[in-house]
C-alpha cells in the first residue's frame, strides 16, 4: 500500500526527486485517470525537474486508460483554459513561486477549476491505492502546440485593446510566462522590454518575479516606462511596478479594480479576499460601499466563496486575482492585460493607487514550523501592543501555516506604525529565520 500523500492549499508540493518524485507523478496520473472520465491536459513550468514529471503524470495516465495531452511549458491558468475549452481535467508540474529544487503536482477539475474539498479527498483516497510502476514507461507524447495558441488567443479576445500609447516591462521570472507573454504583449501594440524570460531549468524566480522585483523596479525608472509586470513561476499571479518605481501588489490592485468595476456598474456583489489582505483595503472599499467578505488564505478559498455568493471578483494580497466572469482561476497575464488597460483609460497607476487607499502598516513574518511557539508568539505581541495606544479596531494579528512551505506565516498590521515595526523585529530576534526567510505568501 502506497503512503497517503496530503494535498495543500495549491497541490502536493515539496522537493523534487525528495518529496516529488516521478513514482509520485505516476500514481497521479493513475489516479486522475480513475477519478475522472475525460481527457486529461497535462502542463508544466520551466524547472529542471518538470519534463520528466510531467512525463511520468503522462504515463499514469495512460496506464489507466486515460487519453493524456501533453501540453508542454504553460501557465497554469492556461492549462485551465484549455481544459475548458476542450472538455477535460488538467494537471499542472509546477511549484509556483518557490526555488527551482521544489516542485509541485496540481490537478484541475472539469471546466479547469480548483478541486472541491470532496473531489480532493475522492482523488487522494484513489492515490493511496495505487502501487509505483513496475516497469519504465515509453516517451511521453509530442507537445500539441495548439494549446498555447488556443490560451493566447483566449486572453486577446478578453482584452482586444490597443495598448499601443504604453510602456511596458515584463518580467517572466524564468517561468512558465516566458514562453507566451511577450508574443501577447507585443500583439497590444505596447512598447515591450522584457525580463527573466531565458529560463535554464534552475533559474525560475531566482532573484526575480513576483517574489523578487528589484530588476524590474530598476527597468522600469531607468527606461521610464508607464508600468512593470512581474509574474511567478507559473503565472497565475501578479504583481505590479508604478513608473515611479514603487511595487502595487495584491491588494492595490483589487482596491482598484474594484472601484472601476463598482464605477461601471460590473461589479457583482462585492471583493472576496483573504485574511492576508491589508486593513487599509477594507477601510478604503467600505468607504467606498463595495462590501467585503474575508476567507481563509488560498485562491481557491477565495473562489469556492466567489462561486458561493455568486459575485464575480477577488483575490489576494500575493497577486492572485480572480475575475470570474473572464476566467476559472487567477492567471497573473491577464491581469496584467487588464491592468494595462485600466492604466490606458484611467490615468498612471501611482496616481490611481494614491487617490484610492493609504495603506495601514503590516509586516509578514515566517517562522520555521518546528519552531513556532503560538502561546509565546501571542504573548510577545501583547507585550509590544501595551505600550502603543492602539485601540481594539486598530490593528489586526493573524497566523496561520504555510499550505506550501514548512513555515508558519505570522502577519501584523496596526494603524500604529511603531507596534508593527518592534513586534515584527521582536519576533524575528526570538525564532531563527527558516529557509528562504520571509518569502511572500502564496
Amino acid at each position: 500500500m502506497s503512503v497517503a500523500v496530503r494535498f495543500g492549499t495549491d497541490g502536493i508540493r515539496g522537493r523534487a526527486e525528495g518529496e516529488i518524485t516521478v513514482d509520485l507523478a505516476y500514481r497521479l496520473g493513475r489516479a486522475v485517470a480513475e477519478v475522472f472520465d475525460r481527457p486529461a491536459f497535462v502542463g508544466h513550468d520551466t524547472r529542471e525537474s518538470s519534463p520528466p514529471l510531467a512525463a511520468a503524470v503522462l504515463a499514469g495516465l495512460a496506464a489507466g486508460g486515460a487519453i493524456g495531452v501533453n501540453l508542454g511549458v504553460l501557465p497554469t491558468p492556461g492549462v485551465a483554459v484549455v481544459a475548458r475549452e476542450r472538455a477535460g481535467v488538467g494537471v499542472v508540474v509546477s511549484a509556483s513561486h518557490n526555488p527551482y529544487y521544489d516542485n509541485g503536482l496540481k490537478v484541475l477539475g472539469p471546466g479547469g477549476a480548483k478541486l472541491d474539498l470532496a473531489t480532493e479527498a475522492a482523488l487522494a483516497d484513489a492515490l493511496a491505492r495505487v502501487a509505483a510502476p513496475v516497469a519504465a514507461w515509453p516517451d511521453s507524447p509530442a507537445v500539441d502546440p495548439t494549446g498555447e495558441l488556443l490560451y493566447v488567443e483566449h486572453l486577446r479576445a478578453l482584452v482586444p485593446d490597443d495598448l499601443s500609447s504604453l510602456r511596458l516591462v515584463v518580467d517572466c521570472a524564468n517561468g512558465a510566462a516566458s514562453h507566451v507573454a511577450h508574443e501577447l504583449f507585443v500583439a497590444t501594440g505596447a512598447s515591450v522590454t522584457m525580463l527573466h524570460d531565458r529560463p535554464d531549468g534552475r533559474n525560475i524566480n531566482a532573484g526575480c518575479g513576483s517574489t523578487d522585483v528589484r530588476d524590474l523596479v530598476a527597468a522600469v525608472v531607468a527606461s521610464g516606462a508607464d508600468l512593470g509586470l512581474a509574474f511567478d513561476g507559473d503565472a497565475d499571479r501578479l504583481v505590479a511596478v508604478d513608473a515611479l518605481g514603487t511595487v502595487r501588489d495584491g491588494d492595490d490592485l483589487m482596491v482598484l479594480f474594484a472601484r472601476d468595476m463598482a464605477a461601471r456598474e460590473v461589479l457583482r456583489g462585492g471583493v472576496v479576499v483573504t485574511s492576508m489582505s491589508n486593513l487599509g483595503l477594507r477601510r478604503a472599499l467600505d468607504a467606498t460601499g463595495v462590501q467585503v467578505v474575508e476567507t481563509d488564505v488560498g485562491d481557491r478559498h477565495v473562489l469556492a466563496e466567489i462561486e458561493e455568493r455568486s459575485w464575480n471578483f477577488g483575490g489576494e494580497q500575493s497577486g492572485h486575482l480572480i475575475f470570474a466572469d473572464l476566467a476559472p482561476t487567477g492567471d497573473g497575464l491577464l491581469t496584467g492585460l487588464l491592468l494595462a488597460e485600466l492604466v490606458t483609460r484611467r490615468g498612471p497607476l501611482d496616481e490611481q493607487a494614491r487617490d484610492a487607499w493609504t495603506r495601514v502598516p503590516q509586516a509578514l513574518v515566517n517562522v520555521a514550523r518546528e519552531e513556532y511557539e503560538d502561546a509565546a508568539v501571542r504573548r510577545l505581541f501583547d507585550e509590544v501592543r501595551a505600550r502603543f495606544a492602539v485601540g481594539p479596531d486598530d490593528w489586526r494579528l493573524v497566523v496561520r501555516p504555510s499550505g506550501t512551505e514548512p513555515v508558519v506565516r505570522v502577519m501584523v498590521e496596526a494603524l500604529e506604525a511603531g507596534l508593527v515595526e518592534e513586534f515584527a523585529a521582536a519576533l524575528r530576534e526570538r525564532f531563527a529565520p527558516p529557509r528562504g526567510g520571509d518569502s511572500p505568501p502564496e
